[in-house]
């Protein structure tokens, strides 16, 4: 995520200070006068990086639009990154984009769908101009939406698309590719562990969840060859979910009916801890049962420097967050953001596959080779963190510091 190291992860921490403002009545800055086509600024998807410094380019739109940008995040449990990254670098970006801190609301339902509608009627009521939202499910998003539609307030999808929705844009990682990462980075590590006659447990997200689908898609169509050829053997599928506990629950039942299973598909970091340390009771050693997972989370990474996991897809997510915000002046200040900024589609499948304009991101798979050049340089996760005495060792071997 960043070289800026531990100067922008300061700044981006301390704006998490503001995550809450939100002043009632209407806003009190900028205008509403037109600008000119040579006004309007040109921004591209590629111009963002760790240092916002693209965001400054924004100014002019805060000036010349009103009204209030309001993020609603879903919950603290499926990823931490909502509260530890999501929720500061939309607040970088707002504020270095122009938005005065009064015009700022950005939230956390709390893992309730109630608690998000909630949080949308309010903040209409005071005055936001746009919303985005990480829908908790498609059905709290479809309503939010909905709401939202009646009162002429345009919807920003975050990460997770609501199906079935009318929201304006959708802004997210490209995850089909998460996928393909999470297939991929499986297929490298039974090759490079050595794992004889690999019996895979492929698990999944929740299954209401659009994204869960998509990654799905991409490592399926991995390992989907792997199987037929009987190369690896697929002795269980389980339901799928985002609570840890259930997911353990899961495994341990798949497990128990597949002992020889010695491989694991896990779509993310905080989902395949618990299995990791369950796998430790059972005395499995570092370097033989290969997982998976995504998030770059410290667990993760200590998991993927000892042995006990393959690798972490890793989404930088300042990349995500001004993407949003971007997208959000433009539409508070009504003006059509350019293609450059828009580079992608994604199909609505409930809604006869129509294309949603997207910004897509491109994410990355991490190793215990790369932790130091990709999630430490950029302060994603401090090296101070990973290499507690249980792991110093480890951060040597792989040059962390």
């Amino acid at each position: 995520m960043r070289s800026v190291s531990k100067a922008v992860a300061a700044v981006a921490i301390a704006s998490s200070a503001a995550l809450l403002v939100a002043a009632c009545g209407s806003s009190n800055s900028g205008g509403t006068s037109k600008l000119s086509a040579s006004q309007v600024p040109k921004l591209s998807d590629s111009d963002f990086k760790l240092d916002f410094s693209a965001m400054s380019k924004l100014k002019i739109l805060a000036s010349h639009g009103s009204g209030k940008i309001a993020a609603i995040l879903p919950d603290t449990v499926s990823s931490t990154r909502y509260v530890e990254f999501d929720a500061p670098y939309l607040a970088k970006a707002m504020t270095d984009a122009g938005l005065p801190k009064s015009d700022q609301i950005i939230q956390n339902a709390q893992g309730s769908d109630a608690t998000q509608y909630a949080d949308a009627q309010a903040d209409i009521t005071k005055g936001a101009k746009v919303l985005i939202v990480d829908p908790l499910d498609p059905a709290t998003g479809q309503k939010i939406e909905s709401y939202a539609k009646k009162q002429g307030v345009p919807v920003i999808d975050y990460d997770r698309i609501t199906l079935g929705g009318s929201r304006k844009y959708y802004v997210s990682f490209n995850n089909v590719y998460v996928g393909t990462l999470l297939g991929q980075g499986l297929e490298s590590c039974i090759t490079s562990w050595n794992v004889k006659s690999p019996k895979v447990i492929v698990m999944r997200g929740d299954p209401t969840d659009n994204n869960a689908t998509l990654f799905a898609d991409g490592y399926d169509a991995v390992l989907a060859p792997k199987f037929s050829s009987k190369a690896y053997t697929d002795v269980a599928n389980p339901a799928g979910t985002w609570t840890p506990t259930t997911a353990l629950s899961e495994f341990q039942a798949a497990y128990t009916k597949n002992k020889d299973a010695n491989a694991l598909l896990s779509p993310n970091d905080e989902n395949a801890a618990p299995i990791i340390h369950y796998l430790q009771t059972k005395g499995i050693k570092p370097d033989t049962f290969p997982v998976t997972g995504q998030d770059a989370t410290l667990t993760g990474i200590q998991n993927i420097i000892s042995g006990y996991q393959c690798g972490t897809v890793y989404k930088p997510i300042y990349l995500e967050a001004q993407a949003a915000v971007a997208l959000a002046m433009y539409l508070r200040a009504d003006i059509t953001p350019p293609s450059s900024l828009v580079n992608g589609t994604v199909k609505d499948i409930d809604e006869h596959n129509f294309p949603v304009p997207s910004i897509l991101e491109t994410p990355e798979w991490v190793t215990p080779q790369t932790v130091e050049s990709t999630v430490v340089k950029d302060g994603f996760v401090p090296a101070s963190q990973i290499c507690t005495s249980t792991y110093a060792k480890d951060c040597t071997k792989y040059g962390i510091s």
